[in-house]
């Protein structure tokens, strides 16, 4: 596996500046984000200078590019908010090659208007599956024609919320242009240790051969974010079972300051080996 980051934890507007903190901090791998080329993080347009920009500097600092952020709330509940963040969306996945991103990671959404990482009652509604399908409709063929695959992560808040939703979506829409972005911590907020594994290891179990990529943070006693590491997160077993699910991609960190970066990239290297 590569250890890697997200570009957005480090400070900075250029990407030359950026990525040199992503290797300084012992990084292989990055996800990247326009914003870190002082753009939006999911603009309508990117200058093809931004794009060369990105290149040459993952190129001069030896990073792989493993992903680009392309989050936006594929259900959000005003038809308009909705469908320019997917037209801004296929920007961001036409783009992909150019900054040799394999990956565009997406946020399945919520009705939350306000934040699309917030749950809502409604996300489980027929029409919210309903609508996701048809954001899916419209940004499947973008990614298959730029020769990229769509990242879906389950998150609790969101509409795909479980790994069998995500398996659901996959057996649903039939394209080779999906992969998972597995991060355990989504999949859980208080659970003991044995049904923490449980849980992981269903998930794992139902998704594999879909994953494509890997996210490393961390969960706290009472439920909350935390660094990967400061939690209570499994990660020899999250790990093992990565490695027996055949997943051998980028494991990508986030949820982290700056400062913590070191540190965490030695934590999952020593976990790795």
């Amino acid at each position: 596996m590569q250890i890697g980051i997200f570009a957005k934890t480090f400070p900075g507007s250029d990407p030359d500046t950026v990525f040199a903190s992503v290797k300084s901090a012992g990084f292989a791998a990055v996800q990247h984000n326009w914003a870190c080329s002082g753009l939006a993080s999911v603009p309508g347009t990117i200058p093809d200078d931004a794009q060369a920009d990105v290149a040459h500097a993952m190129d001069a600092h030896g990073l792989q590019m493993a992903a680009v952020s392309g989050t936006v709330n594929l259900i959000h509940p005003d038809v308009v908010v909705r469908q320019q963040g997917i037209d801004n969306l296929k920007t961001v996945i036409r783009s992909a090659p150019a900054i040799q991103a394999p990956v565009v990671t997406l946020c399945t959404g919520s009705r939350n208007a306000d934040d699309q990482w917030a749950d809502h009652p409604d996300n489980q509604m027929p029409e919210a599956w309903m609508d996701l399908l048809a954001a899916m409709e419209q940004l499947l063929p973008v990614a298959e024609e730029a020769g990229v695959r769509l990242g879906v992560e389950p998150e609790l808040a969101n509409v795909i919320n479980s790994a069998e939703a995500a398996k659901r979506l996959i057996d649903e829409v039939q394209s080779d242009a999906i992969t998972i972005v597995f991060d355990p911590a989504n999949l859980f907020e208080i659970a003991s240790l044995d049904e923490q594994q449980h849980i992981v290891a269903e998930a794992l179990e139902r998704l594999a051969g879909h994953i494509g990529m890997a996210h490393a943070k961390d969960r706290t006693a009472d439920g909350g974010f935390t660094t990967a590491g400061q939690g209570v997160l499994d990660y020899p077993f999250f790990l093992k079972g990565l490695r027996t699910v055949g997943f051998n991609g980028p494991l990508i960190t986030h949820g982290l300051s700056a400062a913590d970066a070191p540190g965490v990239a030695m934590f999952l290297s020593e976990q790795l080996a």
